[in-house]
């Protein structure tokens, strides 16, 4: 299968590393011209150069600006006005005891994790529609399935996530566009390296081995008992997006790695 997104404009939210990097390089491989975001105009620079090395004469572009409120992602829209492929990656997570989590960090989860995929989904979605085609994907987690005891908040936007994708998608129905969701299980990203960083500096372990411990222990129905790449999430993001996924819509795509126990 070769997937071509020539002539394709793709956005990918909070993409200056880990799973939305990826995606972008893979977009970009595939053809397709990339806007990287983030927060930070040093992190856009790089992710824009990281692009360019690993595909050569790549057409990227970047954002710097917080799509975690209205205004940030107003100021995205009217900076580029359309796009043709949305991915929605933009997150964050943390491990915090349900007893612990005030307010305002429940807030603060729905307002990225949730708002900024809504509020890019309406903002762009209407031009897909009349163009005919369009792809948006919401980059869950097996989280929003299997709510996890030490982040129930985190869990929380993940599964609002898949919910609003299914919606979405539905109330497109017929228009050339599709929705969906994609679920990594644990991955190996710059996040999750942080959050693994004091283990491997207490064992003297890799991170890959340190990694696949954590998944053992706290993902024990993982089937490949480690955690996945950013690259192996990414394929699936690309191929969610490529013209050949043109039958695949509502659908919650879990790279999971087999964590989420069920045949359906």
């Amino acid at each position: 299968m070769k997937i071509d997104l020539s002539g394709k404009l793709a956005l990918v939210t909070g993409s200056a590393a880990g799973i939305g990097l990826a995606t972008v390089k893979g977009l970009a491989g595939a053809g397709a011209s990339v806007i990287v975001s983030s927060r930070h105009e040093a992190n856009v620079r790089d992710a824009e150069a990281a692009v360019r090395k690993a595909v050569p004469g790549a057409q990227v572009q970047g954002f710097v600006g917080d799509l975690s409120n209205d205004a940030g992602c107003e100021a995205l829209v009217k900076a580029h006005p359309r796009v043709d492929i949305l991915v929605n990656n933009l997150g964050v997570f943390a491990q915090e005891d349900f007893f612990s989590i005030p307010d305002s960090e429940w807030l603060r989860f729905f307002e990225t994790n949730v708002m900024s995929g809504v509020r890019l989904s309406r903002a762009y979605a209407g031009a897909m529609v009349k163009q005919g085609w369009g792809r948006i994907v919401f980059i869950s987690s097996e989280s929003g399935l299997n709510i996890p005891s030490d982040m129930i908040h985190y869990g929380m936007t993940k599964t609002a996530q898949i919910a609003v994708a299914r919606g979405l998608a539905k109330r497109l129905a017929g228009t050339g566009v599709t929705v969906n969701s994609v679920l990594p299980g644990p991955t190996l990203s710059e996040g999750v390296e942080a959050m693994l960083k004091d283990e491997v500096a207490k064992t003297g372990q890799s991170i890959e081995e340190v990694a696949a411990a954590f998944v053992q222990q706290h993902r024990a129905s993982s089937i490949i008992r480690r955690a996945a790449s950013v690259d192996e999430v990414a394929n699936m993001v690309v191929y969610a997006c490529s013209q050949q996924a043109s039958a695949t819509t509502g659908a919650a795509l879990r790279v999971d790695g087999g964590v989420v126990d069920t045949i359906a």
